[in-house]
């Protein structure tokens, strides 16, 4: 209970425009009910005349036109109120919509303030020098890259490219990784044996 009549309470979202336009669809509203009770009453008061002057009662049916007359004009005035409250009413309501347009329109205002006061005119200056000389350097590198290349490099490297896009690995040999083993004496000394005995034998009696 503490909490509850302890809470602060919001403050309304009801504006004095909003109250206004309120009260004047009230009075329009009221002014509305009485122009429609009036127009009843008008066409019941209109036949009742046209039964006054068939029964022979000119002069009751006279009275009654005059007071139908004096009602009339004052339906007629009812219209014209009507129509001024509704146009009070719309030029509120887009009164309204132009502040709050304009407090838009100061609040981006402010934005744009405080957005130029973090970066001025110099700083954007600068940095578009800046990256004007970064791709001014890079089309340097690229120059000087196509200039060292011959058109066998070229194509070297696109193959490479070609073959790097593709997911394909060039084969290349593997280098073995085991000793090579030693030839045993006795093997080495065969091939001097069998050269020997092949010789002639002339050959030999020289020696």
């Amino acid at each position: 209970m503490g909490n509850v009549f302890g809470r602060k309470s919001r403050p309304s979202r009801v504006t004095e425009q909003d109250k206004a336009v309120l009260q004047l669809k009230q009075q329009r509203d009221k002014l509305k009910q009485y122009q429609k009770r009036i127009s009843l009453q008008l066409e019941k008061e209109r036949l009742l005349a046209k039964q006054l002057i068939k029964d022979g009662k000119k002069e009751k049916a006279l009275l009654l036109l005059k007071k139908k007359r004096y009602q009339d004009q004052l339906l007629d005035k009812t219209e014209s109120q009507i129509s001024n409250l509704e146009r009070m009413v719309q030029d509120i309501e887009f009164m309204q919509i132009e502040m709050k347009v304009i407090e838009g329109l100061k609040v981006g205002n402010d934005c744009l303030k405080s957005m130029h006061e973090m970066m001025s005119v110099e700083d954007v200056e600068k940095i578009l020098d800046e990256t004007q000389e970064a791709v001014e350097y890079q089309r340097q590198i690229d120059d000087l890259l196509a200039g060292a290349l011959t058109q066998e490099d070229e194509d070297a490297v696109l193959a490479e490219l070609e073959a790097i896009t593709q997911g394909e690995d060039v084969a290349l040999p593997e280098v073995p990784t085991e000793a090579i083993p030693e030839v045993p004496e006795a093997a080495k000394a065969e091939p001097e044996k069998r050269e020997a005995t092949n010789k002639p034998d002339g050959e030999m009696l020289t020696v």
